[in-house]
This record gives structure tokens, sequence and C-alpha cells, in this order.
């Protein structure tokens, strides 16, 4: 039977691995959302920056919470968190599933959910549903709910809490001191659902133009103007040339 959560409720949990499936529907104008995961010690903080599952750190220490990663599927897209409880160490108490979108609101998120599954039984229907709604629509995180400790078992809450600040304010409040200069882009999504970006514009395929500084030859019709003239022939005298005769002389009064 699958449990259809409302904010604030909680179901126990039977299995032994838990698997958190993150699910919205993409679009045109929809950011890329990501699922990641806190363990709580003592006082509700992580006991170090190892306790955050993450793109960048898909996989816990300890080796029982990790990060499946993102696949396109008939409802939309998912990212999915897993865990074996009965691996984790005593001294977790909790477990935070969080959805974050890279400073961009929730409010242009569509059917954001959370379900759980028996990660031991294959295509096994969901124990719990919860469809979450940003209270104020300016969420760029979430904490979408809560595995937690109770008594020898695990409960889940489902909590739809947001953060303005994102994913950084969201772990810096547990306890993770997050290192701006060594953060990453996320992965691109599995399964076909890639994280393109647009191509440059082609370049024409003409002839490429002249550089500066260099100039063609001029062709062979131009004139010569410019170019050295050949030296004039030397002028040698007409032996054979006489002046001609003058005419009678007047002399005046």
């Amino acid at each position: 039977m699958t449990h259809a959560m409302l904010k604030g409720s909680n179901v126990p949990l039977e299995a032994t691995t838990v698997r958190a499936v993150l699910r919205w529907t993409p679009g045109t104008s929809v950011p890329d959302v990501d699922a990641s995961a806190l363990l709580l010690g003592p006082g509700g903080r992580v006991r170090s920056d190892e306790d955050f599952v993450f793109y960048n750190q898909p996989r816990h220490p300890s080796g029982k919470v990790w990060r499946l990663g993102k696949k396109r599927v008939t409802e939309g897209l998912t990212d999915t968190i897993q865990a074996e409880l009965t691996g984790v160490e005593p001294e977790i108490g909790r477990i935070l599933l969080v959805a974050s979108a890279d400073g961009i609101t929730f409010d242009r998120v569509p059917n954001l959910s959370v379900t759980l599954y028996d990660a031991a039984v294959a295509d096994g229907e969901p124990w719990a549903v919860f469809e979450i709604k940003p209270e104020t629509g300016a969420e760029t995180a979430m904490i979408c709910g809560e595995l937690y400790r109770r008594g020898e078992g695990w409960k889940f809450r489902a909590l739809g809490e947001g953060y303005s600040n994102g994913l950084k304010g969201l772990a810096t409040d547990f306890g993770i001191s997050v290192d701006e200069s060594e953060e990453q882009a996320p992965p691109a999504v599995d399964e076909g659902a890639t994280v393109s970006r647009p191509l440059p514009p082609e370049q024409p395929t003409s002839a490429v133009p002249p550089q500066p500084g260099y100039a063609f030859p001029p062709p062979a019709s131009a004139p010569a103007y410019g170019y050295p003239q050949p030296a004039p022939a030397p002028f040698t005298p007409d032996p054979n040339f006489r002046l001609p005769p003058q005419g009678p002389q007047f002399i005046g009064r």
C-alpha cells in the first residue's frame, strides 16, 4: 500500500535498503534539480564534510548512503538517493533528503515529489509519495523529508522545508563548510537526458580577408608608375645636319 504523505506526517520503514526518488517534470524554462543527503549526528549536525552526499561526493565513506544519479523516465526526470539503513553508523540519527535548483526558484519546478521504495524489490510499489509544494516560491533548496531512527527501526517524515539561499545555505546550517573556489558544476543527466549548451554560430566559408600590414602584388596590367624606368639612349648628332641659310639682312635707318 502506498502512503500519500502530508507535510509533517510520518510512516514506518520496514525495508533494510531504501531508495528515495526525487521526480519533477522538465521543460524549456524548468531548472535542473539535484538530489543530495546530509547524515546528521549528535546535535542535529554533520560530524564532518564527509557526511554530505551530493553530486561532487556521490558516496558516503561508510558506503551505506549514495547517490544513483539522474535518469529520464516516462513521468519526467529523476535523481535518486539510496540508503542501506541497517549499516548506517549508530551515531547517525537522521538522514535529510534534499533537493536544490542551482540558484533558480522552485516555483519554476512543476510536479516535484519524493517517492520511497524498497530497493530490494524490483518493480515494487512505492511505500510513500510526498508531493512537495514550496511555501513562498522563492526557495532554491528544499528539505524534502528525512529518514530518522525510532527505537530499533527507521521512519520517514515528510517535511518540505525551503531555503532561499540555496544548497550552500542549507548545508552551512547543518555544519558543512563550503569552499566556493572548489565548487563544480553538476554532471549531465544519465540515459540520454544530457545537459546541453548552445553551439557558437557557424563561421562563413568565404576566403579569409587580408591581415593588416599585408599588401597584395599589383596586377600584370597595372601601370608602372612608381617602378624604375629604363635609362634613355645617349644623344648622337647627325653629321649631315645643316642649318638653313639666313635671308637678306636689313639695316634700319
